[in-house]
């Protein structure tokens, strides 16, 4: 299990990422005001799929350099706090647009909701980079990595499925809200001053 110290840096960092608005929870925003919150879960467990199948592909890959090759999971570990702190910039200097899907085809029966959701999130390279630099870091070589790697995983799932699920049921008030003067650049600002800040912590940790 991680360490609390962790967790309170791991916790509120992901939470911030996630809410912020992206293809996922712009997706879910717009199914909910479409289709309803409701059938719109299938996206959602198929986006969810997705992540957690990237974040488990990103720690063990990772983890198998880091019980073989200790050295070279410390460089990856700088190179992933230098890569956060980028992110963490990047967003900062973001204009702040809700991401546009105008060109999707929806298509609303089950199966193809659960697939848009699953090939969304995996078909995301950022999604890639991110949980390669975000999730390693947080694992300790002293410890078990599969009771790490489950409650790390458990916390990405419930924070994402929380943040789909308030985009979702708040339809037209929410992209109102995110359209409204700088809300987005904020929001964004919030979470890239959190990422440049876990950056340093788990780079001079």
């Amino acid at each position: 299990m991680p360490e609390l110290a962790v967790l309170a840096v791991f916790i509120p960092t992901f939470f911030f990422v996630s809410i912020t608005p992206g293809m996922c929870m712009t997706l879910a925003m717009t199914l909910g005001m479409s289709i309803g919150v409701k059938r719109t879960l299938w996206m959602m467990i198929g986006e969810l799929i997705g992540v957690a199948i990237i974040a488990i592909a990103a720690v063990l890959g990772v983890a198998s350099v880091m019980l073989n090759y200790p050295e070279l999971f410390a460089m990856l570990k700088w190179i992933g706090a230098s890569y956060l702190a980028y992110i963490g910039i990047t967003m900062w200097r973001s204009k702040g647009k809700i991401s546009s899907i105008d060109e999707l085809h929806t298509d609303v029966t089950r199966h193809s909701l659960f697939y848009q959701g699953l090939v969304t999130a995996i078909a995301n390279p950022k999604g890639w980079s991110f949980m390669i630099s975000l999730l390693p870091p947080f694992i300790s070589v002293d410890r078990d990595v599969a009771p790490q790697l489950i409650i790390l995983v458990s916390i990405i799932m419930l924070t994402e499925f929380s943040s789909m699920m308030a985009y979702a049921s708040g339809g037209k008030s929410l992209r109102l809200f995110l359209s409204r003067g700088d809300n987005i650049k904020w929001m964004n600002r919030i979470a890239g001053s959190l990422m440049i800040a876990v950056g340093f912590w788990l780079a001079l940790g």
